[in-house]
């Protein structure tokens, strides 16, 4: 039946049809049934996702998947306010970490974006309600019928303008590309194909997400 299904849609051993980019992995596919396009307002859930998509940079998501709670354990369960006063200590630390990635400028990016998510919310109240901020129109979604459109985004108009206004506020490895994946993964769209199982349930949830601000 899988090879009957539009490009884009893969069918699991249990029958149901979903996005094709999970692989029918466990883990991964928990996460693409589970979180992935969840939206969310919660300052560390957040906080986690965009550096954890830092991290990515370079490498697969499910490479950080598999090491994210090590990565929890090290970032103090992604707290900034902890963060922010790690010091040259915890660098080290974190660069001998064998449970992470030890890319010392990421390391060091995770610690000063902690500093500047802290000025965020002083200024915006919460993450949160700086974030959704930039959360796309209708109009600015692509039809999601349209596989090889959907593909081809690795950046949008929005992630690339909410990239530029981070950078300005002096956030690090936070380019448009890693910026749009942390806009699929946290909500502010919903990417899931049409025919994916989700993204029916993933519309249920935006349209009951009361945006913060």
């Amino acid at each position: 039946m899988s090879d009957e299904l539009p490009k884009g849609l893969i069918q699991g051993e249990d029958g149901i049809v979903r996005c094709w980019w999970h692989g029918n992995k466990p883990d991964y596919l928990d996460y693409h049934d589970n979180e992935w396009g969840n939206p969310q307002g919660n300052d560390n859930t957040l906080f986690e996702k965009i550096c954890l998509e830092g991290f990515q940079s370079g490498l697969s998501w499910l490479t950080i998947l598999r090491k994210r709670e090590n990565f929890r354990a090290a970032f103090a369960g992604f707290d900034f306010g902890k963060i922010a006063k790690f010091d040259d200590c915890d660098i080290e630390r974190l660069v001998q970490d064998a449970g992470i990635v030890r890319h010392r400028g990421k390391i060091v990016s995770t610690i000063n974006n902690a500093n500047r998510a802290l000025e965020m919310v002083e200024e915006f109240g919460s993450l949160a309600a700086y974030f959704w901020g930039f959360e796309p129109g209708a109009e600015a979604r692509p039809d999601v019928c349209d596989y090889a459109a959907m593909t081809a985004m690795g950046k949008t108009p929005e992630s690339t303008h909410l990239s530029k206004e981070l950078k300005k506020r002096g956030w690090s490895f936070v380019g448009p590309t890693t910026v749009y994946a942390f806009m699929q993964a946290m909500g502010m769209v919903n990417d899931h194909l049409e025919g994916c199982v989700c993204r029916p349930e993933i519309e249920r949830q935006r349209d009951a997400f009361k945006r913060p601000c």
